[in-house]
């Protein structure tokens, strides 16, 4: 009985010795977070005097040197064991004494001393390694790692570390390096090294950085296909297409591949306007016959690529018959169906605003609307166009009946909302102002952020410009000027709209009229005269409704067609700044910390 007694004692009391190492371990880490080194010293010199524990050494160790309590710290150090000086912890330790004390050369010899007496084997290199990056001595770490290559005769090892070094350090050459030395052994890192490399290079100076060091690597080792494939996509980051596509090409050839990769490149060709560049790539695929996978893709891609040239700006008629007779062909070929929509609907397009074959597009689209298998929601699309078309051709009532029906068929729907929207404007264009008014309002409760935004602003567009007698006929000026951009008609579009001025002065329409010829200019390919536009109406109409799109419009203008980053960085903090309520503050802060280099989404 006394034996179990005793047992139990023994147990109660360990237990208790237990719980109060638990209780100042917690305190002593709470006070060294909080920087409460005094506090913390006291506790984890006990837990350390009756542990030996490291982790414990180390924090008490720190907060004697942040106390620069340097005769303690030093007592610490000397009691460690030596072993002929080879010991790491000890050398280590006593560098970063050293180091405290201002003997920055002294400790750099201590640490160089450990560097210099690893041993061969990757656990210790990469211990010695970890405790230089746990002081922040990051060139120390790497020079460990650097030097632990060398004892293994191996250069594979640590890329992982290194690489997580030189991105922090945002040392652009190195991690260059680093992935050029990795790639050929792990070419699965491509995705991860061109992430990395897009949110740290800051220029063209950095890509020419890149591109430098693997032509010398391609130079040397021209059959590893990893670095032409890095190549290339560095050619795509700088937009420079066509050095890519001649790369694509090549490689292609080389490998005798299937033309999967040209085929997805010649897509992103095309949706960055890059419209010659992919017709390129697409007559290379049909090329390679009609037994290819991608022959049909490809025929089909090469004529939309070609539509998207021919309404990017001006165009030649000759240009356009010929489009709509490719089109036609597919039509032709494999029949009006649901698979075929693609085609008939940019058919109509180039009929019906390109050719002015207006009563063909109207037709047309009479008949799609009743193609058998169609989507409901492609119907309802159809339908809308059809609508238009009908605005077109002068049958407004017939526009609003067939608005109305995707109104009512989607309710509360996207299709529904924008049908109504194209309704509203309609009222706009006939000057029937109110009511295209009471119809925006309706709308500014939208879920759908941008019809929603158009909404407001037709509506704010109403009641900001009848305040008078001059303001409301300026207006309807406004209105023929917005009828004539949408017949696709910009040159009389913009003689409507500079004539405004001239026929109603001092009118209120200054800051809508900036933007509509902005809009109308940036759709003509004319960078220059819409970058005035905005740059206008910021100068001058900075309480404009439309300032934070002129904001947005000219800093990505800015960005992506004038090559000005630094304006564009300054327009998009700008925006960020002033119009925090702002629908395209979000795009523009994403935008703002990726041109100035900022790490996203990792």
């Amino acid at each position: 009985m006394n034996k179990i007694l005793l047992l139990i004692c023994c147990c109660f009391y360990s237990s208790l010795s237990f719980a109060q190492e638990n209780m100042d371990d917690a305190l002593a880490y709470q006070y060294y977070q909080q920087g409460q080194y005094q506090e913390a010293a006291v506790l984890l010199e006990k837990l350390y005097n009756k542990t030996k524990n490291q982790v414990y050494f180390e924090l008490y160790f720190n907060s004697l040197l942040k106390l620069k309590k340097f005769d303690e710290a030093e007592k610490m150090v000397r009691r460690l064991p030596r072993q002929e000086g080879k010991n790491q912890g000890y050398l280590i330790a006593f560098g970063r004494l050293l180091q405290e004390k201002g003997e920055s050369e002294a400790a750099n010899k201590q640490y160089l001393q450990a560097i210099n007496n690893l041993p061969a084997e990757e656990y210790k290199i990469r211990e010695l390694a970890n405790q230089f990056y746990a002081f922040q001595a990051y060139d120390l770490a790497v020079t460990t790692f650097l030097q632990g290559r060398k004892l293994l005769k191996d250069e594979q090892p640590f890329t992982f570390e290194l690489l997580n070094i030189y991105r922090f350090k945002k040392d652009k050459n190195m991690l260059i390096q680093e992935y050029l030395n990795a790639l050929p052994a792990m070419p699965q890192l491509l995705p991860q090294a061109e992430n990395v490399l897009a949110t740290i290079f800051e220029d063209h100076n950095d890509y020419a950085l890149l591109q430098s060091a693997l032509l010398r690597k391609i130079q040397k080792s021209p059959q590893t296909e990893i670095y032409n494939q890095l190549l290339i996509w560095q050619y795509l980051q700088q937009q420079e297409y066509e050095m890519a596509l001649r790369q694509l090409i090549a490689q292609d050839k080389r490998l005798k591949d299937d033309g999967g990769l040209l085929f997805q490149a010649a897509g992103t060709f095309t949706s960055n306007g890059a419209y010659p560049v992919a017709i390129k790539a697409y007559e290379y695929l049909l090329m390679k016959g009609k037994e290819s996978e991608y022959y049909l893709p490809a025929k089909v891609e090469l004529i939309n690529a070609r539509y998207e040239l021919v309404i990017a700006g001006k165009y030649e008629p000759t240009a356009v018959t010929t489009l709509a007779a490719d089109y036609e062909s597919i039509l032709d070929e494999y029949g009006k169906t649901a698979k075929t929509i693609f085609a008939l609907k940019k058919w109509v397009t180039l009929q019906a605003y390109y050719l002015n074959h207006l009563s063909i597009a109207e037709a047309a689209l009479e008949e799609a609307i009743l193609i058998p298998g169609l989507d409901v929601n492609e119907t309802g699309a159809l339908k809308l166009e059809l609508g238009n078309i009908y605005i077109l051709t002068q049958q407004p009532w017939e526009a609003v009946l067939i608005y109305e029906q995707v109104v009512h068929q989607f309710e509360g729907q996207p299709l529904g909302n924008e049908a109504r929207y194209r309704s509203a404007k309609l009222s706009f264009y006939q000057g029937n102002f109110n009511y295209a008014k009471s119809q925006a309002d309706v709308l500014k409760a939208s879920t759908s952020q941008l019809i929603a935004n158009d909404a407001l602003n037709l509506s704010l567009l109403i009641s900001d410009n009848l305040q008078s007698e001059l303001d409301s006929n300026a207006l309807k000026m406004y209105a023929d000027a917005e009828m004539l951009e949408f017949r696709n008609q910009p040159a009389k579009a913009l003689a409507k709209l500079d004539s405004i001025p001239l026929v109603f002065p001092n009118n209120s329409l200054l800051d809508d009229i900036l933007m509509a010829k902005s809009r109308i200019y940036i759709k003509g390919k004319d960078f220059i005269a819409a970058s005035a536009a905005l740059k206008a109406l910021i100068e001058k109409q900075s309480s404009s409704i439309w300032t934070d799109d002129a904001l947005f419009n000219l800093a990505d203008l800015c960005e992506q067609k004038l090559g000005d980053n630094e304006q564009a960085k300054t327009l998009y903090q700008k925006l960020i700044t002033d119009y925090p309520g702002s629908m395209y503050t979000a795009e523009a802060r994403k935008r703002f910390r990726k041109l100035r280099g900022d790490i996203i989404g990792t």
